[in-house]
């Protein structure tokens, strides 16, 4: 189930300035590990954390998935997280590859894989619930969304959030990673065509939460965004997070959609 991945120098070096100790695995394709697979990790790492969150911070309805995340049983990998993610229930943190980023160049698996690390040296939550906590449920009564619209919607914003925090640390890598910097750079030129799409596609309420999937991902890779998601690329929203992303998302569908 977990292969353990070797590390070329350049990625070694960010996990050890970063997230010293943590343990890289090839897994198969997952979204969310069945517990007793994802209890395996028992045996590998030094101790487990599971997180829980109180189940008040969830709207009544929510996507089953999340309402069992918040909840006592050993979740990791939850929709939206991609072909590589990162969990800081484990003592030390793990970083998974997927087996759907098979194929994929690996300079650019690489820089996934060291974005993991800068983003669980961050030491903020490994989801966006322990980000919005109970604003959650503002969140939710703000978009005005399907569940899993919504879902779709504080993941991206949360990525949003998480991208003020490392694009500093990416940038930085033009002198020390070179490597990992023109993988961070390649993947922002090629996220840039698609910018230009975002104010048609946010002409529908649905539209939203896919357009903030770009929008949001283009923050990270310090590209300049349009409007309504330009709004994000502030200080306030580096400093109040959840707060602001929900006064934001209040904002966007009083104004564009009432």
């Amino acid at each position: 189930m977990f292969t353990r991945r070797d590390l070329p120098d350049d990625l070694a070096s960010v996990r050890d300035e970063h997230v010293p100790g943590t343990l890289v695995f090839d897994t198969p394709d997952f979204e969310t590990l069945p517990p007793s697979q994802a209890e395996e990790l028992g045996i590998i790492v030094d101790a487990l954390d599971p997180v829980t969150y109180p189940d008040e911070w969830l709207p009544p309805k929510c996507p089953k998935q999340l309402r069992e995340y918040v909840g006592s049983s050993f979740t990791i990998g939850m929709p939206g997280d991609g072909g590589v993610t990162w969990t800081a229930q484990t003592e030390p943190p793990t970083v998974f590859i997927k087996a759907r980023m098979k194929g994929s160049p690996d300079s650019f698996v690489d820089f996934l894989i060291a974005e993991a690390f800068v983003q669980a040296g961050l030491g903020r939550p490994e989801h966006f619930i322990g980000f919005f906590g109970e604003q959650y449920r503002d969140l939710d009564a703000g978009a005005r969304l399907s569940p899993a619209e919504t879902y779709q919607l504080a993941t991206a914003l949360y990525e949003a959030y998480l991208g003020l925090h490392t694009r500093s640390v990416f940038k930085s890598w033009e002198d020390t990673a070179p490597r990992l910097y023109d993988a961070w750079t390649d993947a922002g030129e090629r996220l840039e065509p698609r910018l230009s799409n975002l104010t048609r596609e946010i002409a529908t309420d649905s539209g939203l939460s896919t357009a903030a999937e770009i929008g949001c991902s283009a923050l990270k890779h310090d590209l300049d965004v349009p409007t309504p998601f330009g709004a994000l690329d502030t200080t306030a929203y580096h400093e109040t997070g959840p707060e602001y992303a929900v006064a934001w998302t209040r904002k966007i569908f009083e104004n564009i959609y009432d």
